[in-house]
């Protein structure tokens, strides 16, 4: 988005200082009432778990575009649904979605889904929903190789660092 000239805000508890060059990192209130476009790119953690819910969706710009790319988890669908009805969510982008798992990766062209906010979602002429194609990159495939690979040399050795996978079953 810098490259289109936009003004980039952002919202980081842990602010890459490379990123400072052409990122403006804001309090999550400030990003929240100030942003046309918020992109989520987040791990779920207790701290993310629906960090987008009703409350942040109120403190956002009448019509923003909320893309994520993160996790499902990050987002509470009802809160998210209401939002596009009221029209508070002009639009909304998912690549993830929070009960994803019976989803995404099979076929289900010729079965009745019967996840009722999944299909409320589908109705929406403004809701993209692509089913975990973001991270279908070169880069990001070989991004999950070395780290999968650097995990089982660091479990093999008992040294070196050992990136962590959180996964939280609640629904």
């Amino acid at each position: 988005m810098h490259g289109f000239g936009c003004r980039i805000v952002a919202y980081d508890p842990y602010p890459n200082p490379e990123a400072k060059a052409f990122v403006e990192y804001v309090p999550l209130e400030t990003l929240y009432a100030h942003a046309d476009i918020i992109s989520l790119h987040c791990p779920l953690t207790a701290d993310t778990r629906h960090l987008i819910n009703a409350i942040a969706i109120a403190q956002m710009k009448r019509g923003v575009m909320l893309i994520n790319t993160g996790r499902g988890r990050v987002v509470d669908t009802q809160a998210v649904i209401a939002g596009l009805k009221s029209g508070h969510i002009g639009y909304l982008g998912l690549d993830v979605y929070e009960e994803e798992e019976q989803l995404f990766f099979e076929d289900h062209s010729h079965q009745v889904i019967d996840d009722d906010r999944f299909m409320r979602l589908t109705t929406f002429h403004n809701v993209l929903i692509t089913g975990h194609q973001a991270f279908f990159t070169q880069e990001a495939l070989t991004n999950i190789a070395e780290t999968t690979l650097a995990n089982i040399d660091a479990f093999e050795s008992g040294s070196g660092k050992l990136h962590r996978v959180v996964y939280d079953k609640r629904k």
